[in-house]
């Protein structure tokens, strides 16, 4: 059998992006009709893409604002496009939240909005909470970023920091219908961690963000320890305005997890989905995903060759160093290093909205030959780990995914290819 890997796992990685474009899954779930005027709103790295595809197939008016993340917008008519900072906010994406809440303020029972909400929205949505100021935020935001918490951890914090998620965006548009159309980027597909759930009510408390925060060993300004020892906490699921809420997620990693085991079947390589919801350290993460692989290679257990050990989720990194390097390519150079060199075995990682971390772009590729060609070229592949440079490293290597912007968001995705 021929198979081509970089190929077969550049392909598969496409299928996984292609298969979560809102202009496939948007469609299908819009309103069949509204009484009153329908507003749409939203935030995400995918968002603009979603008010393209609503635009594209509502005959009716509407009006709205989305932001998404800068590079990130699609060409909208009707409905303004602001690009802001991601993953640390800015003023801009302050100003676009103001403008979000402005456009669902005052609605009637009536009236519909109509809420896009993607991976990304938690930093895109920006609107601090009691006295704490934006620059307090940022910093509490970069420090949970560089700290090693899990997603859910993260957004706990955000939303009891913020007017608008958990909730928050809901209680500003009552009373009238919401609508939110969600595309996940997170473990498990929990409505309230998608972009911390500006359409979804909490049932974490001040006392569990503050907990998290001392974990951490993050430090609070006055404003934010105020806001978490009594400040305006956001609604909870049983608040009665959460009665004209509907949250859809209609697209998720497990859908894409599929279009590439399709992809890995039409080329004869036997897919095995191991997991959709992966966290932990990216590092620790590639030594079991490296490990399972070598016992296929060896063994032929529990599988046998050729396969394709596919998983999605989202792992973390606790930054020790002054590199560039993101949770994929972290996994990578790790996954690289646990296999060792190892025959028939290559891999590919990236995130599917084209961005891993704050680098553009979207993650690397490795083969058999990737250390023996770092170590040729001078690189330090051991080195290069402790101090989170693995960007450098696949940059060197030439051995990057560059996508640009995808306008979509379905988590990371990950194959490793045993021959």
């Amino acid at each position: 059998m021929n198979i081509a890997p970089r190929a077969l796992l550049l392909s598969m990685f496409q299928a996984a992006v292609g298969a979560a474009d809102p202009m496939l899954c948007v469609p299908a779930h819009l309103p069949k009709s509204v009484k009153g005027r329908l507003v749409v709103v939203g935030a995400g790295k995918a968002s603009a893409r979603m008010a393209q595809a609503v635009e594209r197939h509502w005959d009716g008016p509407l009006e709205g604002v989305v932001v998404t993340r800068y590079g990130h917008a699609a060409p909208c008519g009707r409905i303004r496009i602001i690009e802001a900072s991601h993953p640390v906010p800015d003023q801009a994406g302050a100003d676009a939240t103001q403008e979000i809440l402005d456009a669902v303020s005052g609605l009637t029972e009536d009236d519909t909005v109509l809420a896009l909400i993607s991976g990304g929205g938690s930093a895109l949505l920006t609107a601090p909470a009691g006295s704490i100021t934006l620059a307090e935020k940022m910093a509490v935001n970069q420090a949970l970023l560089k700290c090693g918490a899990a997603i859910g951890e993260m957004n706990t914090v955000r939303k009891h920091l913020s007017q608008v998620k958990g909730g928050g965006l809901a209680a500003a548009a009552y009373p009238a219908k919401v609508l939110s159309l969600m595309i996940s980027d997170v473990p498990g597909d929990e409505p309230g961690v998608i972009a911390s759930g500006p359409t979804v009510g909490t049932t974490t408390t001040a006392a569990d963000a503050r907990a998290l925060l001392e974990r951490y060993d993050i430090d609070m300004p006055p404003s934010v320890r105020a806001q978490l020892s009594g400040g305006a906490q956001p609604p909870h699921p049983a608040d009665a305005l959460f009665q004209n809420v509907e949250n859809r997620v209609i697209a998720a990693p497990q859908i894409s997890l599929e279009a590439a085991a399709a992809m890995a079947m039409q080329a004869g390589v036997t897919p095995l989905i191991i997991g959709d919801a992966i966290e932990g350290e990216a590092r620790d993460v590639a030594k079991v995903h490296a490990g399972i692989a070598a016992q296929i290679r060896r063994h032929g257990q529990p599988f046998t060759a050729p396969c394709a050990l596919i998983s999605g989720g989202e792992t973390t990194v606790t930054v020790r160093g002054n590199g560039r390097g993101g949770r994929n390519v972290e996994f990578m150079l790790g996954l690289a290093l646990a296999l060792n060199g190892a025959a028939d075995i290559s891999a590919i990682a990236g995130d599917t909205d084209g961005v891993d971390g704050a680098e553009e772009i979207a993650g690397a590729l490795i083969t058999p030959d990737t250390l023996a060609r770092a170590a040729a070229a001078g690189l330090d592949a051991n080195a290069m780990l402790a101090t989170n440079d693995a960007h450098g490293f696949f940059e060197a290597l030439g051995d990057q995914i560059i996508t640009g912007p995808t306008l979509t968001n379905v988590n990371d995705f990950r194959a490793i290819l045993v021959l």
